[in-house]
């Protein structure tokens, strides 16, 4: 950790080169048009400059040559990609403050203070007015911003989170939202009803899809099977686990399960004959 931040800041450029040099006229991130974030506004004040390549001059003469020396190649190669290498430096870190400043706009807009959340029940009227400060129930009292409103699931009293009108536990619930999909981890299997999935949501890009809770009960799962194996995941010194040995274990675990299951079965099916004999 402390080498990766190293390696950043010995990358980091000076503040007065975080905004990159970019064309007249064009566009970094057309979504951003029209933005009013502090970033926006000190591009809009300092102006864009255009990009100088490096050694322009030099390819100018020899624009028209029909051929080059392998010396002469690898020279404007080389500038080319120290000069590439720089703009894109220069694009990270100005990409790094622009969502610094977008995350500072969004907390200012949707966060709340702790101080106004519990002013709301400690109102001197019926009106909702709480220490006399003209705050009421359904106002913009958040900075500006209006108030976020319950989580629409039947029940729920949770907040909802923006741009939608559920809460996290039942984001799901939104047919437009693309962000989520539900935990794949099987809680029960049975020939009736067959198999029940968790269904907890967890981000898209998260692979495998399974919720943080059922992610580390894999997790000690493979762990018990690698040391039912004969293997230890935290030796390195040891080679890794072969498949047929994974496989075996995962096989051995599900005939496992289902001899439970049936075993239950058979237990209940017993019961309600004796109970109908008696």
């Amino acid at each position: 950790m402390g080498s990766s931040n190293k390696l950043l800041a010995a990358f980091k450029p000076p503040k007065r080169e975080l905004l990159p040099s970019l064309p007249p006229g064009s566009n970094p991130n057309p979504n951003l048009a029209g933005s009013s974030t502090a970033a926006g506004a000190a591009m809009a004040e300092g102006g864009v400059t255009a990009v100088v390549v490096e050694g322009v001059e030099e390819d100018e003469v020899l624009r028209n040559a029909g051929a080059l020396s392998r010396e002469e190649v690898l020279r404007r190669r080389s500038r080319r990609v120290r000069q590439l290498e720089s703009l894109y430096r220069r694009q990270y870190w100005a990409l790094v403050e622009e969502v610094r400043v977008r995350h500072r706009d969004y907390y200012w807009e949707f966060g709340v203070s702790p101080v106004e959340e519990e002013s709301r029940g400690r109102g001197s009227d019926e009106g909702g007015v709480g220490w006399g400060l003209g705050f009421r129930e359904g106002e913009s009292y958040n900075n500006g911003g209006v108030e976020r409103k319950r989580c629409a699931f039947s029940g729920c009293k949770s907040k909802a989170m923006p741009l939608t009108r559920y809460c996290h536990s039942h984001i799901l619930s939104d047919t437009k939202q693309t962000l989520y999909k539900p935990c794949s981890y099987v809680i029960r299997s049975s020939p009736q009803h067959g198999q029940v999935f968790c269904g907890k949501p967890v981000l898209k890009a998260a692979m495998p899809s399974l919720c943080h809770v059922h992610y580390q009960k894999i997790q000690r799962n493979m762990s018990q099977a690698f040391k039912k194996a004969g293997l230890h995941a935290s030796c390195s010194s040891r080679p890794a686990p072969k498949f047929n040995v994974l496989i075996a274990e995962c096989v051995r675990q599900i005939q496992a399960r289902r001899r439970e299951t049936l075993d239950a079965t058979t237990d209940n099916i017993a019961q309600e004959e004796n109970a109908e004999v008696g």
